[in-house]
């Protein structure tokens, strides 16, 4: 039996009030990027994975200061220049 994922392109029915939380919550912010849920998800995961490994390597450059001396600075422009694309950040 295959199994199927919650589908988080809609609100579930059962309230006006947990529509509205769940709206708020979950659909409103991706949808004021063009995003789904899940489109959202994978584009934060893939932000936040970069910021990890780039600030390992900026910890790891403190200690040792010859091992990524670009590692950091570089991966802040990249997802700095991925959100203007994608986001239209204003400057």
């Amino acid at each position: 039996m295959e199994a199927r994922l919650p589908s988080f392109s809609a609100a579930p029915t059962s309230s006006p009030e947990t529509s509205s939380l769940w709206d708020r919550a979950f659909l409103e912010h991706p949808r004021t990027l063009g995003e789904s849920y899940w489109q959202h998800q994978h584009r934060a995961v893939g932000f936040g994975a970069a910021m990890i490994a780039g600030g390992i390597a900026c910890v790891i450059h403190a200690l040792v200061p010859t091992l990524f001396e670009r590692t950091a600075s570089g991966t802040i422009v990249r997802l700095y220049e991925r959100m203007r694309a994608t986001h239209r950040l204003s400057r």
